[in-house]
């Protein structure tokens, strides 16, 4: 299976997007590059799992993927509450990612059955 044709990769890559131009001029470095990074690895692990051969490791990169959807979701929490995230904007990056994990569980099943 192409992970370019997969609408979680997509929405996932739009999303990392979105957190590189979002974060481009924050101060607070380290803040920055967790948040980017964890937002990186969602698109990138799905496109590398997707890029092996057998189930099990398409699964192992799959999940991985998942866990970086939930360090996120983490890391906005964080930045609500510290001001560094607008509250309707991190609302809208909670929902995202709720979503992009659901759609990486429903994979995961998928996988599972084969």
């Amino acid at each position: 299976m192409n992970f370019e044709r997969l609408q979680v990769w997509k929405r996932s890559a739009r999303l990392s997007a979105e957190l590189y131009k979002s974060f481009s001029a924050l101060r607070d470095f380290g803040f920055r590059d967790q948040v980017t990074r964890s937002g990186l690895s969602i698109p990138s692990n799905i496109a590398e799992g997707m890029s092996r051969y057998t189930s099990k490791d398409k699964r192992h990169f799959l999940v991985v993927a998942r866990g970086s959807c939930a360090e996120l979701r983490t890391q906005v929490y964080i930045g609500m509450e510290i001001g560094y995230i607008e509250h309707q904007q991190g609302q809208r990056w909670l929902q995202e990612t709720r979503e992009i994990s659901s759609m990486l569980n429903g994979l995961i099943v998928t996988l599972d059955n084969e």
